[in-house]
């Protein structure tokens, strides 16, 4: 399985926490098709998506018309799948795109013009490691660890085992689903697995083990907004009269509003509820924490220490024919200037 199939099976399965894997077909078009549009007088911006909690701040400014007040037209090319996303993206069938930070450094290996310029999110304790009768990373040395051979999953393994040293030499990787290395711990067969919700507490749980290790407050797997350099020379202006609009609607979000949470079940076809659930999960950042965390070189869990872990786990992986200087993967400059 590649990274783009996983990460559209891994946000089914979010789905999946309400009973309702069915609502990704529910919305949107795919393939770059336009799905709606703020509907201003200028310049158009034609913004791709996917069926993720953490894009709230795109569906909700969208459907609120806060691009619109910012003398924005904002086109939404809706995707049922990060992979056709990241398909029109290349052949600059959109102008700014909501991927993972993974994705992008993928894309810039093909397209050295592309820039990350803004922290959406980062994943918060729905992704993760189980373990039975592992009370350190150093315990896992001579284990047996279930875990899918994608960027994502070694990330999170990585980390956890560099805390004591340890390499994937001292383990025993069986190399599964993210379904299926949980249900091989439930079941007894492994020492460890790497998974997510909606497996994640649940193996723990029936395999007699817990939750070792998760992505709460880590900067593990984050997720972003690129565009090109050309575009950020361009149009500055409207980058960040966007980047307010989003501002706007993640405050709402962030604080609970009711209509911004109905807008985001709406769009990715699950009940408000089950919507607030998966919001939880993920730590959706505005302008403030885009400057105080996600670009701060000070604080540890800045979003360059992602870039950073991934460029590395894609080397080993031999997934990037380059590795991009990290100057290269981002552009800060919209984010500080508002």
């Amino acid at each position: 399985m590649n990274r783009t199939d996983y990460l559209l099976n891994r946000r089914r399965a979010l789905m999946l926490l309400g009973g309702l894997a069915g609502g990704l077909a529910l919305h949107g078009c795919t393939g770059g098709g336009t799905a709606t549009s703020s509907g201003s007088a200028s310049q158009p911006i034609t913004s791709g998506v996917n069926p993720w909690p953490g894009y709230a701040g795109h569906f909700v400014a969208l459907q609120k018309g806060l691009f619109k007040e910012e003398g924005l037209d904002v086109r939404e090319a809706f995707f049922q799948s990060n992979s056709e996303e990241i398909t029109a993206f290349l052949a600059r069938q959109l102008d700014v795109a909501w991927l993972t930070s993974g994705d992008v450094i993928q894309c810039i290996d093909k397209d050295p013009t592309i820039r990350i310029i803004y922290v959406v999110d980062y994943s918060n304790g729905s992704d993760g490691i189980i373990g039975r009768n592992i009370n350190s990373p150093a315990d896992l040395k001579g284990k047996t660890i279930a875990r899918e051979n994608i960027l994502f999953a070694n990330v999170l393994l990585q980390a956890y085992l560099a805390k004591s040293g340890l390499t994937e030499a001292d383990i025993t990787l069986k190399d599964m689903s993210a379904a299926d290395s949980a249900a091989a711990f439930a079941s007894g067969q492994v020492d460890a697995a790497v998974t997510y919700e909606p497996w994640l507490t649940k193996a723990a749980k029936d395999g007699g083990g817990e939750v070792i290790f998760n992505t709460k407050d880590t900067n593990l797997i984050a997720d972003v907004i690129a565009t090109r350099q050309d575009f950020i020379e361009t149009r500055k202006t409207d980058l960040q009269a966007y980047l307010q609009a989003v501002d706007k609607a993640v405050k709402l979000i962030n604080a609970g509003d009711p209509e911004a949470i109905k807008i985001t079940a709406d769009k990715l076809g699950v009940a408000e509820a089950e919507a607030k659930a998966q919001i939880s999960g993920v730590k959706i950042f505005d302008i403030e924490m885009n400057k105080s965390l996600g670009f701060n070189a000070s604080d540890p869990n800045n979003v360059m220490k992602n870039f950073e872990i991934n460029v590395k786990e894609g080397n080993r992986m031999k997934i990037l024919s380059n590795e991009p200087k990290l100057e290269n993967i981002y552009d800060s400059s919209i984010v500080m200037s508002l």
